[in-house]
């Protein structure tokens, strides 16, 4: 007990991590009540991307790739910790507001034979588990974005080329994952991106601490 005490004196900052106390039920509600009558978002490209059960590996990397880099910056770097849970908090936040105001969907998902291979029957579990609906903007391409970025905005992984390329190429695996699995429109992609570069504006670039590196480097220079 004594531990576990002294750990959250130690990183007092974890209380940010209780917006999941928020976005949880919020995100179930919204899973529970949009069921029918939703905004299809649909593109014509969707069209023409094929489904590929592969791509169920980059989805679920997700997780670790987003929790990992979350606790990790919790422990080594305050500062990290809090403009990367300030950039995905707030877009998760916006796209759960949008969900409720503009009721969305898609109708992308094929018909699956769960015992092809392991990799149809874990999209099958998938599926069965997240619904088709609250798509717009996709959480999975906004936090992707947001992980790479805090990756490479940290001081952290300065002169780190390879970890930063890996992460740039599981962040586009994830990305393209979404559409690959039918989970979601090129359109939710696309929005998401869209906030990602807004949000990357306010929290990164027009930050204090950029301002003083760029006032530091005109010095040096």
């Amino acid at each position: 007990m004594k531990r576990v005490c002294d750990f959250f004196r130690k990183y007092s900052h974890i209380w940010l991590l209780s917006y999941f106390f928020i976005y949880i039920p919020w995100f179930c509600y919204l899973e529970k009540t949009v069921t029918r009558d939703y905004h299809l978002m649909h593109a014509p490209l969707d069209s023409l991307i094929p489904f590929n059960e592969y791509f169920i590996i980059p989805y679920l990397l997700w997780f670790a790739f987003v929790g990992v880099t979350l606790i990790y910056f919790l422990i080594k770097s305050k500062e990290d910790y809090y403009r990367m849970c300030t950039f995905l908090f707030s877009g998760m936040t916006i796209s759960l507001i949008i969900c409720t105001f503009f009721e969305n969907g898609t109708n992308l998902r094929p018909i699956l034979d769960p015992d092809k291979n392991i990799f149809t029957a874990a999209v099958a579990a998938l599926y069965r588990t997240d619904t088709c609906t609250n798509v717009f903007p996709s959480i999975h391409v906004y936090n992707s974005i947001g992980t790479y970025i805090a990756i490479h905005k940290s001081p952290l992984f300065q002169g780190k080329t390879a970890l930063k390329a890996g992460a740039a190429i599981l962040t586009a695996a994830i990305c393209l994952s979404t559409v690959f699995l039918k989970q979601h429109s090129v359109i939710d992609g696309v929005g998401a991106g869209i906030m990602a570069a807004m949000m990357y504006h306010l929290v990164y670039a027009c930050s204090p601490v950029e301002e003083e590196k760029k006032i530091v480097e005109k010095i040096l220079e």
